[in-house]
C-alpha cells in the first residue's frame, strides 16, 4: 500500500438536494427525499474525512441545482491543473461554471472542456495514468482532450450497465497499485483491459456494487465507503486496508454515494 498523506477534498452540502427528475435508473421523482437526513449523513461524511486528517473545503450550493452535492462530477484536478466538466444532461449544466469559478478563484489553471466529461465521476487518477469511463455520460472523444490537459496516459473503459453510469460507481482506486471493481459493469473488452492492468484487483460482487460500495474514497490505507457494502469491506480488510463505513443511503436515491459527494483535489 502507498503511504498515507493528507488529502484535499471539495464537498457541497445537500441544502437543495432532491430528486425532481430522472437521469439514471436510481432516480424516481415520485419517491420522497428526506433532506434533513441527507444533510446529517453528509455532515458525518465530512467529519469522517476531517477525523482522518484530511482537508475539506466547501463550495456553496446553488438553488435549483439539486445534484450539486455530487461535487465529484464538477471537475477533475491533478496538481494545480483542472479540467472543468461538461455535463451531458442539461439539468446539470449550471454546476460546471460554479466549479470552474471556485477553482479559478483559488489559483488553479482551469481548462474549459470541448468534449463531454463529467469530472471525477468518470475520471480516476491512479498516480500514473487516468482511467476514463465512457458509454453513458463522458464521451469517447474526451480521451484525447484529457491526455492533452494533463500530459499522462489515458485509458478508456466502456460502461455497459446503466446502473453504473459513471466510472466511480463501478470502480475505485485503493492505492497506486490496487483497484476494486465490478466486472459486469464493463464491456468484455474493458474487462480484459482491467484484468491485464490489475491482475490482483479486488473483484466486488453484485450485492455490494448495488449499494454503491465501489463509490468510495481511499487515502492509500483508509477506505471511506458505504456502510452497507459489508462483503467488500471484508475483502479490502484482508489486503490491509481499513474500511471506514459511512451511511449515505439518502444520496443513493439520486444514484450517488461517498465518492460522488467528494471531489479530490489531487496533489
Amino acid at each position: 500500500m502507498t503511504s498515507i498523506d493528507s488529502r484535499h477534498y471539495l464537498m457541497c452540502p445537500p441544502t437543495y438536494f432532491d430528486v425532481t427528475y430522472a437521469i439514471n435508473p436510481w432516480m424516481d421523482p415520485a419517491r420522497s427525499v428526506d433532506r434533513e437526513l441527507a444533510i446529517t449523513q453528509w455532515t458525518t461524511l465530512r467529519e469522517t474525512y476531517e477525523s482522518l486528517g484530511h482537508r475539506v473545503d466547501v463550495i456553496d450550493p446553488i438553488p435549483g441545482l439539486p445534484d450539486m452535492v455530487f461535487t465529484a462530477n464538477g471537475a477533475f484536478v491533478v496538481g494545480r491543473r483542472a479540467l472543468g466538466a461538461r455535463f451531458r444532461e442539461p439539468v446539470r449544466a449550471a454546476e460546471a461554471p460554479a466549479h470552474r469559478a471556485w477553482l479559478a478563484d483559488r489559483g488553479y489553471e482551469v481548462h474549459l472542456p470541448q468534449a463531454v466529461n463529467e469530472g471525477e465521476g468518470d475520471l480516476a487518477w491512479t498516480g500514473k495514468h487516468i482511467l476514463v469511463g465512457t458509454g453513458f455520460r463522458s464521451a469517447s472523444d474526451a480521451q484525447a482532450e484529457i491526455a492533452g490537459v494533463f500530459g499522462v496516459p489515458v485509458i478508456a473503459l466502456e460502461l455497459v450497465d446503466p446502473h453504473f453510469y459513471h466510472l466511480d460507481t463501478a470502480l475505485t482506486v485503493l492505492d497506486e497499485h490496487t483497484i476494486a471493481y465490478y466486472p459486469p459493469a464493463f464491456s468484455q473488452a474493458s474487462q480484459r483491459q482491467l484484468d491485464a492492468l490489475y491482475p490482483e484487483a479486488v473483484i466486488v460482487g453484485e450485492g455490494d456494487a448495488m449499494v454503491l460500495g465501489l463509490n468510495a474514497t481511499s487515502d492509500g490505507r483508509h477506505v471511506v465507503m458505504a456502510a452497507q457494502a459489508e462483503k467488500m469491506a471484508e475483502q479490502i480488510s484482508s489486503l490491509g486496508f481499513v474500511p471506514v463505513p459511512v451511511d449515505v443511503s439518502e444520496l443513493l436515491k439520486a444514484g450517488g454515494g461517498v465518492k460522488c459527494a467528494t471531489l479530490e483535489l489531487h496533489k
